[in-house]
């Protein structure tokens, strides 16, 4: 019960302040930079989010920490649309700076082509950035992961293009 408490309490503290301070002006320009030079390199869409706490209806659940923050994800993947790309290989990179956790997810077109080991190990190596406050630094990490993933699965022929589907901007909630 005091775990809930204070897992309440961690989540509540922060706001969206302190997800600006987390993650700042400049390191949104570089990771909205290089979504967009991936996004030529492949035909996927990468969303990258990141939020300071669990909404207080995820608070109220009595679930796992790890549970909690993939059903976040998952939600955000829909709300975001990243479902609803052309090929099917959209992917969200979703970081929850109270928990310091991160969770990808990928559409069918590429989750059907990575098995779950990669993706474990795609977040475990990323987790000690998170862990140590550096945020810029794991999510270009993980923007550059996700990208090598596209590349190998989704490459664009030399001179194709595609239509950009989805803003590059990080989301700072």
């Amino acid at each position: 019960m005091f775990s809930h408490f204070q897992r309440l309490v961690k989540h509540l503290w922060l706001d969206a302040s302190d997800t600006q301070r987390a993650v700042g002006q400049a390191a949104v320009l570089r990771l909205t930079e290089g979504v967009a030079a991936s996004e030529r390199q492949h035909s996927g869409e990468i969303r990258i989010f990141v939020e300071a706490g669990l909404p207080l209806p995820y608070l109220l659940r009595h679930s796992s920490t790890a549970s909690l923050v993939r059903q976040r994800a998952l939600c955000l993947f829909g709300e975001l649309r990243i479902w609803d790309t052309a090929g099917n290989n959209g992917v969200l990179i979703y970081l929850l700076l109270a928990e310091r956790k991160i969770e990808i997810v990928a559409d069918r077109g590429l989750n059907d082509l990575v098995d779950a080991a990669t993706w474990q190990s795609l977040v475990k190596r990323m987790s000690g950035a998170f862990a140590t406050g550096r945020f810029e630094e794991g999510l270009t990490e993980a923007l550059a992961a996700v990208s090598s993933l596209l590349e190998q699965h989704f490459p664009l022929a030399s001179g194709q293009s595609t239509p950009n589907e989805l803003p590059d901007t990080p989301v700072l909630r």
